[in-house]
């Protein structure tokens, strides 16, 4: 008897203590470390449908953020949020993953967005990424020949378009390969402008009047997405009809955007977390690729600039701002 209340009581003391510990567990305030290319805000500001969603999942975490500009500081900034002790990095853009990735191989790294995850080096496969990271993509590059197809329909004069990024990452290098491959289909010619940063933009607005450029499309890189209030302006100022990626765009002014729905790409990316710090490793974890795409049409711009949308594409239009 007095045996089986020692068993008895050291069965209870075990599950107890199990349990004690999953809610310590449970209980734990996770440190996110947020890497930004581009940009100088954190989540919050940037991708509050990734907060909200993440929120939905885990009780408690705290965002350590590190974010520049220039791209040959984001080693150094990753570094920081590894030695700060971070479980996890959510890296925003492939340029800030593959910096996060070349300073550590155990601490698991959620990019925010990619392209390309495998052309860029950062996975192996898309249904086997292996190694420490993960992601959403957002597959732009192939939404090239739609893109200019609408850009198309809207301006039906169009002729001359100019393809403004900064050239210097290999995601902006294949989207241009992308337009470049597409542009014939259209009967589109183009023009390659660089912007590595604001100061350039004036010299690259100069050129699109100088080149008699009819239109403007402006691939997402993470800089000029953060610049994306003063390109609407200059756009505005110079009266040259705009095409971009997504949809942030078109709300600072822009004209027109098509392609991946990105707040549901923020809040895919938020899953990839709260799976990661409940125990799944980033390398069994597949690459998830869009499936909802949006056409946003800022109709308020089009009259700014004297343009007409054809309402058989305003009726296409997910969004329209008027």
């Amino acid at each position: 008897m007095n045996r089986r209340n020692f068993l008895c009581g050291l069965t209870l003391a075990t599950v107890a203590a199990a349990l004690n510990a999953e809610a310590q567990q449970s209980g734990k305030t996770y440190r996110i470390g947020w890497l930004a290319y581009g940009w100088t805000e954190g989540a919050e500001r940037t991708s509050p449908e990734f907060v909200h969603e993440l929120k939905k999942h885990q009780e408690s975490f705290v965002f350590e953020f590190r974010g520049h500009r220039d791209e040959k500081r984001l080693p150094g900034l990753a570094r920081e949020l590894v030695q700060a002790g971070v479980d996890v990095i959510v890296a925003n853009g492939t340029v800030a993953a593959q910096a996060a990735r070349s300073v550590t191989r155990s601490v698991p790294i959620v990019f925010l967005i990619s392209g390309d995850p495998v052309g860029s080096g950062l996975v192996t496969s898309l249904a086997r990424p292996g190694g420490n990271v993960t992601g959403p993509s957002a597959m732009s590059s192939d939404f090239a020949t739609k893109r200019l197809e609408l850009f198309k329909q809207a301006i039906p004069s169009l002729s001359r378009v100019g393809v403004l990024s900064t050239y210097d990452s290999a995601s902006s290098l294949a989207s241009w390969n992308a337009i470049e491959a597409a542009a014939p289909q259209a009967g589109l010619e183009l023009r390659r402008l660089t912007a590595r940063g604001e100061a350039d933009f004036e010299g690259v607005f100069a050129m699109v009047s100088k080149e008699k450029v009819d239109g403007l499309l402006i691939i997402n890189d993470p800089r000029l997405v953060a610049a994306r209030n003063r390109l609407a302006e200059l756009a505005l100022r110079t009266r040259v009809p705009t095409m971009f990626e997504e949809w942030r765009f078109v709300e600072a002014g822009g004209l027109m955007a098509y392609g991946p729905s990105y707040p549901e790409i923020f809040r895919s990316a938020a899953r990839y977390v709260d799976k990661i710090l409940k125990g799944a490793k980033p390398g069994d974890l597949p690459i998830e690729q869009p499936t909802k795409f949006e056409l946003v049409i800022n109709v308020k711009t089009a009259k700014a600039l004297g343009l007409t949308i054809p309402p058989s594409l305003l009726g296409r239009a997910d969004e329209i701002i008027q």
